[in-house]
């Protein structure tokens, strides 16, 4: 008998000590798992905060790109729109009638004879004047003249270009800012 109560007692004292060490293991894995859970916590709260900076850039691209693109339209529209204006001028003042056409050109042979004092010139093929109406030297026509007039020294070294579409070009550039204005407000 004394062995079963030995057997008891040892039975009994190994009943407590895993009863120790299971709550020692119980108390472990809980500090474990709040620990972990602790740590998912923060970094779950760093990645929605990842997150969220992520969506607000995303938005603001797409934002500032949008605004952008909608930029372009407006600026090519207005392109469109300034080329078709200065297209639409060039042939009202190519149309012109033939009377009003000579006066034009004759005002531009008196203004480059101050650089060229006996000047030939350059006309489209489309043009019939004569130099004696024109008051120039000689007339010569060329198909790269759309309108207008190229003047030129004797010597073909002093050219001085009176085209139409230059020199709407010319007025054209150095008041883009009014025209922009007037047609866009």
């Amino acid at each position: 008998m004394a062995l079963d109560s030995v057997t008891k007692e040892i039975q009994a004292a190994a009943a407590t000590e895993v009863a120790r060490i299971q709550k020692e293991q119980a108390e472990e894995i809980a500090a474990i798992n709040a620990k972990v859970d602790a740590e998912i916590a923060e970094v779950k709260q760093k990645e929605d905060k990842r997150v969220a900076e992520t969506k607000e850039t995303l938005a603001r691209q797409v934002s500032s790109s949008a605004d952008l693109e909608s930029k372009k339209l407006v600026l090519s529209k207005k392109k469109e729109i300034l080329t078709e204006a200065f297209e639409s001028a060039l042939r009202q003042i190519e149309s012109v009638p033939a009377k009003k056409k000579l006066a034009y050109y004759q005002a531009l042979v008196a203004s480059a004879k101050t650089i060229i004092p006996e000047p030939k010139a350059v006309m489209s093929e489309k043009d019939d004047f004569s130099a004696a109406d024109l008051g120039v030297k000689s007339v010569e026509k060329s198909a790269s003249v759309r309108s207008g007039l190229l003047l030129q020294s004797e010597d073909g070294k002093v050219e001085v270009d009176m085209q139409f579409e230059v020199l709407l070009q010319n007025i054209w550039d150095s008041n883009l800012k009014q025209l922009s204005d007037i047609l866009f407000g």
